[in-house]
């Protein structure tokens, strides 16, 4: 077997998340080893070595050229996560002093002098945690809790679904209060809540090519639908979006609400002009007020055969 796939193997079973195991941070490990494609393993070592070196080394040994720009490439693909996992430490100098430099630790020195000794490697592992463990722990973390219908949920990270949890906890209180959420997303979960029983009970029709919007709450004393669009760079209620929508749910005989909702005011005035009118729109960082596109009343359905005659309209104009 290769040095490189052997490398490789190693970087798996010490738990190095996926990014980590490319071909390029196998041969920052084989440069820092100093282990050439017909050395013997029991050869490596650990002398301190800059990363313009482990390019030259990889350059001579192995024939394969990295540019000398691209240090910062193996410094964030490769150093940083060997240290962060324990298999490599640096001097303590000053990062911009040019005596900074790095090295295997003891420890992973063992493991590659004796490889394939898989004594050594679950000696590792039991002193220190998978990097790719000790990841998915500060993905867990970084979760936003989110309480919907009564339950504890969580979002992924990421001004859309923060902008959801907004719209839930702030909004639906304040101007949907009352109702029950029969659908949102998540960035990573798609269907975070679905409630398509209760959804085919109203009259939706629901198909895979429907695009369903970010938030749908209903208020069961009031008969009202609400249907929000969470837009941080895309997808506002502009007509064609309002025809799409009522296409879906043209057998509900609910009250229908459309509302966009933004994080702030700077994003709302890049959407501004393509908002539909007869919709409203509510902002994240002002939650108490809300913008009513038309004065013919405030926050309620509107009349959605004449909502929908006035966008097919100017659509086929457009055309």
């Amino acid at each position: 077997m290769d040095k490189l796939k052997t490398i490789k193997i190693l970087l798996e079973k010490l738990g190095m998340p996926k990014e980590q195991q490319s071909d390029l941070c196998c041969y920052a490990i084989l440069a820092m080893a100093n282990i050439g494609p017909s050395d013997k393993w029991n050869k490596a070592t650990n002398e301190w070595t800059r990363i313009h070196d482990i390019i030259g080394f990889i350059k001579e040994k192995y024939m394969i050229t990295y540019a000398e720009n691209s240090r910062e490439t193996f410094r964030k693909q490769a150093i940083h996560h060997f240290r962060t996992a324990a298999l490599i430490e640096d001097n303590g100098r000053a990062t911009n002093s040019p005596n900074f430099r790095y090295r295997l630790t003891k420890e992973v020195l063992d493991v590659i002098k004796d490889l394939p000794n898989e004594k050594l490697i679950n000696s590792f592992l039991s002193k220190h945690e998978k990097l790719i463990d000790t990841y998915a722990s500060k993905k867990e973390m970084t979760k936003m809790p989110v309480k919907i219908n009564g339950k504890n949920f969580t979002f992924s990270t990421g001004s859309h679904n923060e902008l959801q949890k907004a719209i839930i906890e702030e909004f639906a209180p304040r101007f949907a209060p009352n109702s029950e959420c029969l659908y949102v997303g998540d960035t990573i979960e798609k269907d975070l809540v679905k409630d398509t029983k209760k959804l085919k009970e109203l009259g939706f029709e629901i198909t895979l090519h429907d695009k369903m919007p970010d938030v749908v709450l209903y208020n069961k004393e009031k008969n009202w639908l609400y249907f929000i669009e969470s837009v941080t760079s895309v997808g506002p209620m502009d007509p064609k979006r309002i025809i799409e929508i009522n296409a879906m749910t043209q057998n509900v005989t609910c009250g229908k609400i459309f509302v966009t909702a933004f994080l702030d005011f700077k994003t709302f005035k890049r959407f501004s002009e393509k908002l539909a009118w007869e919709t409203e729109v509510w902002l994240a960082d002002m939650p108490d007020h809300m913008i009513h596109l038309n004065g013919d009343k405030f926050l309620g359905p509107r009349n959605n055969d004449y909502q929908e005659k006035i966008y097919t309209n100017k659509i086929k104009k457009r055309i």
